[in-house]
């Protein structure tokens, strides 16, 4: 993944049979994904306008440039879209892109090693961090809250992490 491109949405279909798609928006500000167009696949290609025609259950129906049958919109079904990194608002000292934080080693405040995260999850309430256990086959969800995580240090590639007890159990 180039890391001056940050995902911003997901095609999550077609909506319709005018060429229409299901957008899933990941930006704070859903309606903002429209200001950092054009959008990209991962792989770079496409350049991908985007007007949104109205909000739908879990994202929006919007129309995307050379995307105008059914057929087309369902082709694009699960695309990641990407704007530039330097298209994006600069953020807080406590805020930061998940893609940034993704690869992270994470060690507890004693300095071991707890593990490296694999995603940033969020199913309402906070942020989770998936963490690949080393060693180990399974992953442990990490509450990305600073009581849990006071320290992310980009530069060095490292989070300080005083986990719950028993969660590493």
């Amino acid at each position: 993944m180039n890391e001056d491109k940050i995902c911003v949405g997901a095609i999550a279909g077609a909506f319709g049979v005018q060429g229409e798609v299901r957008l899933k928006s990941f930006t704070s500000d859903p309606l903002a994904i429209v200001d950092y167009a054009p959008l990209c696949r991962e792989d770079g290609t496409g350049a991908y306008e985007i007007e949104i025609t109205r909000e739908i259950a879990n994202g929006f129906a919007a129309r995307l440039t050379g995307i105008q049958t059914k057929e087309q919109a369902d082709a694009m079904r699960g695309t990641r879209l990407y704007a530039p990194r330097d298209r994006l608002p600069q953020l807080p000292d406590d805020e930061y892109y998940h893609a940034d934080l993704i690869g992270l080693e994470v060690f507890d405040t004693g300095g071991a090693p707890l593990g490296r995260v694999n995603a940033v999850l969020n199913h309402g309430a906070t942020d989770l961090l998936e963490l690949a256990v080393p060693g180990q086959s399974r992953t442990v969800l990490l509450p990305f809250t600073l009581a849990v995580v006071p320290t992310v240090d980009l530069t060095a590639g490292r989070i300080v992490a005083d986990p719950p007890e028993g969660l590493f159990e």
